[in-house]
């Protein structure tokens, strides 16, 4: 295992770049469908829904929140299983059923406070751009359509429910001058 010395090492430096557009960033929204999970919604016999989420993505919003910022949920589509995953994450701010995204989204930022330059929000697919052309940081994934594609400042390298939301926080994280202060710092014994 490695030290926490290695892992320091291990990482990499922000641009200049990034550490400018991160700097404002306070909240990351983030869709579900295509983004925290691959976009397959799974619905058997007796009418249950599944979903399949990525840990990885999962302990970054933690890392996220811990590190003093905000974490939502903005979805079109009506959950148990995000409700369930939203809790076990002690993600706060979750909407969903809004096929219109961004009076839900203009709702959230009024609520906290938060502008739109110091709002992140990560979406995949055509219901995701009013949202996108709004906020201070639009992110898709690698696998998003490409009118999401073009009106994304950042595109993630990994796909919808593959890291894409762990590639973002360690991104943002890091250009915050954050992510070496998330690691764990003991060793197992």
């Amino acid at each position: 295992m490695a030290s926490p010395a290695t892992l320091k090492a291990n990482t990499t430096v922000a641009s200049n770049k990034d550490i400018e557009i991160a700097k404002p960033i306070r909240l990351i929204l983030s869709d579900v469908d295509g983004v925290l999970t691959d976009g397959s919604i799974t619905i058997d016999n007796a009418g249950i829904e599944s979903k399949t989420f990525y840990v990885r993505d999962g302990l970054a919003i933690k890392l996220w929140q811990r590190a003093g910022f905000i974490f939502g949920i903005l979805t079109a589509r009506n959950s148990q299983v995000v409700k369930l995953r939203a809790a076990e994450l002690d993600i706060q701010i979750v909407r969903q059923g809004f096929s219109d995204k961004l009076p839900a989204a203009l709702e959230i930022l009024s609520q906290l406070g938060i502008s739109a330059e110091e709002t992140c929000y990560i979406g995949d697919d055509l219901p995701d751009l009013p949202v996108l052309y709004e906020v201070g940081l639009p992110v898709t994934v690698l696998d998003a359509a490409p009118e999401v594609l073009a009106a994304a400042k950042w595109t993630m390298q990994s796909r919808g429910g593959r890291g894409a939301v762990r590639e973002l926080i360690e991104r943002l994280l890091k250009a915050k001058g954050c992510w070496e202060n998330s690691l764990p710092t003991q060793r197992a014994e």
